[in-house]
Parts: C-alpha cells; structure tokens; sequence
C-alpha cells in the first residue's frame, strides 16, 4: 500500500470527494421515511420525501449520488 495514504489526515480524508460527491441516507422523521443529503464531508444539506427526488436533486448539482445503508 502507498505510504503517503497510510499517512492522510482525518480532514483530508473527509474532504475527499467533498465537490465531487454526495450521499443519501435514509431517516426516520415523524414516523416516516425520508432521505437525508449530506457533502462527502458528512455536512447535511437537506431531506426529501424519496430517493429519487433526493438522487435528482444531487445530481442537478453536478454531484454524483452515493447511498449508505
């Protein structure tokens, strides 16, 4: 394995990916299921009603969607 990966900070791992990528996690609010976004870095952005909608909305944004289980 590469030594300088070995040796990334814990910020400059988060900031990977930062304007490259978002993720959507599903969430439970008021006893029903949304999807929650959020920047690679973990900052949340906003919730919608589907994943769809949430994965439209990243993309528009010129970000690639990721989901995590």
């Amino acid at each position: 394995m590469n030594d300088s990966i070995r040796r990334i900070s814990p910020e400059a791992l988060a900031a990977l990916g930062v304007n490259q990528i978002a993720y959507v996690k599903p969430v439970e609010i008021e006893h029903e299921m949304r999807f929650a976004v959020h920047t690679a870095d973990g900052t949340g952005v906003t919730v919608f009603p589907s994943l769809e909608l949430a994965r439209l909305a990243i993309r528009q944004n010129d970000l690639e969607p990721v989901s995590v289980h």
